[in-house]
C-alpha cells in the first residue's frame, strides 16, 4: 500500500476467477494489507467506482469489470504531552534514559492512547526521534508494562539508528532481576528455546523446539528463600516475552506473572506481591556518539525490595 501525504489512486479490473465475488470481497482480497470493514467505509464515503459509478459493497462483480478506488492518506497520530513523573538515570541531547515504574506502557497502542512512557517523554523532551512508527517515536527497544526499570529513549534518528544497530547485532549487555517461584536446581543455569507466539493464546509466547525465533538466556541464583528464589539474568537476545517464557518454560515463572504463572503465587510464596518481580536493572551500551561505554543502573522499586524483605523475614522463620 502507497504512503504518502497524498490520496492513493488504485485500479483494479476483475478476472475470471473473480466474477462473482462482492465488490467488498473483491477489493478486499486486492488489498490485502486492509480489511473488508476498511474497503466498505471506503465505499460507503463514495470513494469507490465501479465502471464509472458508484455501487453498494454487495454488488456483485463480474469478469472485465473495472474498479477505481481512492485510498486517502493515513491521518497523523497526535500524542498529547503529559505530564508524568519521570526518574531519568541520564540525559543528553542525543538520549535519555528512565527507570520505568511498573503500570506504565511504554508507548501509545489499542487500549492505551496516553498515559504512556511517549506521552511522559514528550513533555519532558524538546525532541524524539521518529522511530520506525508513528506511535512510538524515540523508542529504541520495550519493556512490559508490568516491568519495570531501566530503557533508553533516542531523540534523533541518527542516534535511533545507532542504538537499535547494537540491539540488533547483541552489543548491549542487558541484566534483569526477577523474584521467581520455586528454587532452580543449579545456581547458574542457560536456557536455549525457540519462541513463538502461542496458537492457543494470541497474546502470549510459547518456548518450543524449533519453531519460531531462537532465544538463549542465562540466569544466576542471588538469594534463596522459602518456595521462591532471586535472580540475576541475562538475556542474549530479546524475544517478545523471553524471559518471562524461559522461566516459566524451567518451571520457576516470574511470581505475579499472571500470564505465564500457574496458580496463586501469594498463596505459594506467603508474601504480597503486587506485580510480575521483574525488574530491567542494568543496561550497558556504546554511546552513539562518542564510543564511550555507558553503564546504566535503575535501582531496585520499593515494590521489588519490599517482597525481598518479606522473603528474607519468612527464611529467618523457617
Amino acid at each position: 500500500m502507497p504512503t504518502s501525504s497524498r490520496p492513493a489512486h488504485l485500479v483494479f479490473v476483475v478476472s475470471e476467477n473473480c466474477s462473482g465475488f462482492r465488490l467488498d470481497k473483491f477489493l478486499a482480497d486486492c488489498l490485502p494489507e486492509r480489511s473488508r470493514a476498511y474497503v466498505q467505509r471506503l465505499i460507503q464515503r463514495g470513494l469507490v467506482t465501479l465502471n464509472g459509478e458508484q455501487v453498494k459493497a454487495h454488488h456483485t462483480v463480474k469478469e472485465g469489470d473495472v474498479a477505481e478506488v481512492v485510498v486517502p492518506p493515513p491521518e497523523e497520530p497526535y500524542m498529547e504531552p503529559q505530564d508524568i513523573p519521570l526518574e531519568v538515570l541520564y540525559e543528553d541531547e542525543y538520549l535519555i534514559a528512565v527507570n520505568k515504574p511498573a503500570g506504565l506502557v511504554v508507548h501509545p497502542g489499542a487500549g492505551n492512547p496516553s498515559g504512556t512512557l511517549v506521552n511522559a517523554l514528550l513533555a519532558h523532551c524538546e525532541k524524539l526521534s521518529t522511530g520506525g512508527h508513528p506511535l512510538r517515536p524515540g523508542i529504541v527497544h520495550r519493556l512490559d508494562k508490568d516491568t519495570s526499570g531501566c530503557i533508553i529513549v533516542a531523540k534523533d534518528d541518527v542516534t535511533h539508528r545507532r542504538l537499535a544497530d547494537q540491539f540488533l547485532t547483541r552489543q548491549v549487555h542487558k541484566e534483569y532481576r526477577a523474584i521467581v517461584v520455586g528454587s532452580p536446581p543449579d545456581d547458574r543455569g542457560v536456557i536455549e528455546t525457540h519462541i513463538a507466539r502461542s496458537r492457543r493464546n494470541r497474546k502470549k509466547m510459547t518456548a518450543t523446539a524449533a519453531e519460531g525465533k531462537f532465544a538463549f538466556t542465562s540466569y544466576c541464583v542471588l538469594e534463596n528463600f522459602f518456595h521462591a528464589s532471586y535472580l540475576s539474568i541475562e538475556p542474549l537476545t530479546g524475544r517478545t516475552h523471553q524471559i518471562r517464557v524461559h522461566l516459566s518454560h524451567i518451571g520457576h515463572p516470574v511470581a505475579g506473572d499472571r500470564q505465564y504463572s500457574r496458580g496463586s503465587t501469594c498463596r505459594q510464596l506467603g508474601i504480597e506481591i503486587p506485580r510480575q518481580m521483574l525488574h530491567s536493572y542494568k543496561l550497558h551500551v556504546n554511546h552513539p556518539h562518542n564510543s564511550k561505554r555507558m553503564r546504566l543502573t535503575a535501582p531496585l522499586p520499593k515494590d521489588f525490595s519490599s517482597a525481598l524483605n518479606q522473603l528474607r523475614r519468612l527464611k529467618e522463620l523457617h
